[in-house]
């Protein structure tokens, strides 16, 4: 974007630059154009005493010859010489005869404008569009991360079901092992009880006469 104001700059100042030698010309040749009235009349000779000739359009350039008093001395695109007052003349190109070049520069920076702004608009729906893609690739990922923060939440908890059996378990196991040691312990303590009561069978004498 910096670079088309530059760009619009330069064309800018090539419009005034031009405007400015247009100037410098005219002033360097001599050369003048009559002002943007309808039409200035001209006379035979330097003063108000001189009949009137003719006039000049409005606009019209012409090449100033000499001056005397009020009045200059020009030749007309006619190649005519006539006398016209110098307050009618100007330097400068009237606005008529710069009206074409000005507009013409106008249409240029008109166009070179109209390519920024395609441009610039282009850039923009680029950058909103990208904007767009990153937003829902934004939204796309917090939802997967609810997702697995709830998944993981459930694996948590299924995780505590099943440390709480395992250890319903292992004090089931622990209590059978208690049960069944205390079982044992008490069959052998009950035979060592019985046995030493019951009758011994007596032991018959083998005779050999």
């Amino acid at each position: 974007m910096q670079a088309d104001k530059f760009r619009f700059s330069n064309i800018a100042a090539s419009v005034l630059l031009s405007v400015v030698s247009v100037q410098a010309t005219a002033q360097t040749d001599s050369q003048a154009w009559v002002s943007d009235e309808l039409s200035t009349y001209v006379r035979s000779g330097p003063t108000d005493g001189y009949r009137i000739i003719g006039t000049l359009n409005a606009g019209e350039q012409v090449e100033v010859l000499e001056e005397s008093g009020d009045y200059s001395r020009v030749r007309g695109q006619s190649g005519d010489t006539v006398w016209v007052l110098t307050s009618e003349l100007q330097e400068t190109p009237s606005a008529r005869q710069q009206l074409p070049e000005l507009q013409a520069q106008v249409d240029e920076l008109t166009e070179e404008l109209d390519g920024i702004n395609d441009t610039w608009e282009q850039r923009t729906s680029s950058m909103t569009e990208t904007l767009e893609l990153r937003e829902q690739r934004i939204a796309d990922l917090e939802t997967r991360n609810n997702e697995l923060d709830n998944e993981a939440e459930q694996s948590r908890q299924q995780v505590r079901a099943l440390q709480a059996r395992l250890d319903t378990q292992e004090e089931d196991l622990l209590m059978r092992y208690f049960m069944y040691g205390g079982g044992v312990a008490g069959a052998g303590l009950l035979v060592g009880l019985i046995v030493p009561h019951l009758p011994r069978r007596r032991k018959k004498r083998d005779r050999w006469f």
